[in-house]
């Protein structure tokens, strides 16, 4: 079960260069972290797949697996595991963000 949980993750985080797993979705986030997830990408105008662990709890406990990161949402770039909303604010606010995410538009 879980080799098929992953390969699911993976084909959505190699189809997609940015990927934000999350509580809801972009149009309507279901917490508060995700809401504050969704309002930083938005502010790098930055286009992403947002993805509803709330409708997929095998999705939901197989990312913390894959992870290794307890809680959601949690942000991927080119396949790579940023973090989860406190990174990605930490980020947003070192400038670093910008960075990482040029990456996914260059690439």
């Amino acid at each position: 079960m879980m080799g098929e949980i992953n390969e699911k993750i993976e084909a959505l985080i190699n189809a997609n260069k940015v990927v934000l797993f999350m509580k809801g979705t972009p149009e309507a986030p279901q917490c508060g972290y995700s809401a504050h997830a969704v309002a930083v990408l938005r502010a790098h105008k930055c286009d992403f797949l947002g993805v509803d662990v709330l409708a997929y709890p095998d999705l939901r406990s197989g990312l913390k697996v894959y992870s290794d990161w307890p809680t959601f949402p949690q942000l991927y770039v080119n396949s790579d595991f940023q973090g989860g909303v406190d990174i990605m604010l930490e980020m947003h606010q070192d400038q670093s963000l910008s960075a990482v995410l040029s990456t996914a538009v260059s690439s």
